[in-house]
């Protein structure tokens, strides 16, 4: 189980990681009716993980049903290629997009309408970036498709994903609890954050991009 838990650990990482998701969460947490938002926001990133994760878990599954073992391990070996060249290509567009040196980093459009969304909004807009999102989708993908080969029995599948959920979410379901306790005093903390963020968000996710996408190849060329 934790040989499991730690091969996907970098995509999981990669996930809790991502800025972009994460400062939209913080403007909800510093908007008006911001507890009842942001537990949304955190129920629907947590279902966006979940279903891209029990589909590829069910294709994966229906693959060694219908093609037997090794030709579902053989895909699952390609798959790792292919969703390794394609974050290597997410990176390189990533960084290409970096703003100059001076110039103000460009946020997504729906950031400045947080502060008149509506708790089901809230509940869409998580689900979207954290199932829809292009780099989570394919950090997930892959995770998912590890565990789907490696777990021999159903308990240990559904465990190994519960488990990646919760540590791709950890920067998720932080904030929102910190604030539910915290109140008023957490302003200071997450509007710094939130700064250092959207100062830094390229690079960090150039990084996150990159390494994991060397590590998708990297196994993938491994195991062949």
């Amino acid at each position: 189980m934790l040989a499991i838990i730690g091969q996907v650990l970098p995509e999981a990482v990669g996930i809790a990681l991502s800025p972009i998701p994460i400062i939209g969460l913080i403007l909800m947490l510093l908007s008006k009716n911001a507890r009842k938002n942001s537990l949304m926001f955190m129920l629907g990133w947590l279902a966006g993980l979940a279903v891209v994760a029990v589909i590829v878990l069910a294709l994966v599954n229906a693959g060694r049903i219908t093609a037997g073992e090794s030709a579902a391990q053989t895909g699952v070996l390609w798959g790792k290629l292919l969703l390794g060249i394609a974050l290597l290509l997410l990176a390189f567009r990533q960084w290409r997009s970096r703003p100059k040196p001076g110039q103000a980093a460009s946020m997504p459009k729906w950031m400045a309408t947080i502060d008149s969304v509506q708790p089901g909004r809230a509940l869409v807009l998580g689900a979207l970036l954290s199932g829809v999102n292009p780099k989570n989708l394919l950090l997930n993908a892959a995770a998912a498709s590890v565990i789907a080969a490696a777990a021999t029995t159903t308990i240990e599948t559904a465990v190994a994903t519960i488990v990646f959920i919760l540590i791709a979410s950890i920067t998720i379901i932080g904030p929102v609890l910190y604030v539910q306790i915290a109140g008023a005093r957490a302003e200071k903390g997450l509007t710094e954050l939130k700064a250092w963020l959207t100062l830094h968000n390229a690079a960090i996710m150039t990084v996150l991009l990159l390494v994991i996408g060397v590590k998708l190849i990297g196994n993938g060329l491994g195991a062949f």
